[in-house]
């Protein structure tokens, strides 16, 4: 079994950073709403308390297994197939035939631009795979191969 080796650049931690304090600010949020509610309406207390230890613990759980997500999480292209790993204890290996990719698309939110990252997504008939933030330049150099690597696949198939 060969070595995924390409990881992601290290500027993506501080985009998972990010969004980790955007999932903590949606859940105190979601919880005042329950705050609220059981003031108002005599919801049962312990559903805002419930939701108050969820908008904590979440995000803390997800800040912390954010060098554990960066070690792990990797991807690889050959000459007939695009791999990507995720995670050690949990770990997802996925390989995609070179043939089988229909589109690549190159997604960029504002974090991402902010950063001057880009997900690449590979389509193929039935599923959507994602790299999650790779350089800007390294991932429309990516798009050019895979896509190049698939043309070059189908002609040889007919």
């Amino acid at each position: 079994m060969s070595q995924i080796r390409n990881p992601l650049p290290n500027r993506i931690k501080l985009i998972w950073g990010i969004s980790a304090i955007g999932s903590l600010l949606v859940l105190l949020i979601v919880t005042g709403l329950f705050w609220l509610a059981q003031t108002y309406w005599n919801w049962a207390a312990w559903l805002t308390v419930t939701m108050l230890v969820i908008a904590i613990g979440e995000p803390i759980v997800e800040t912390a297994l954010i060098p554990y997500r960066y070690r792990f999480t990797r991807y690889m292209i050959s000459d007939t197939a695009v791999e990507m790993q995720a995670g050690f204890i949990f770990k997802k290996r996925v390989a995609i035939p070179i043939a089988r990719v229909q589109n690549v698309t190159l997604n960029a939110g504002p974090l991402l631009q902010w950063q001057k990252l880009s997900k690449v997504t590979v389509a193929t008939a039935s599923t959507t795979h994602t790299i999650e933030g790779l350089e800007l330049a390294i991932a429309e150099q990516l798009r050019d191969q895979i896509m190049q690597l698939a043309r070059e696949a189908r002609h040889d198939q007919n």
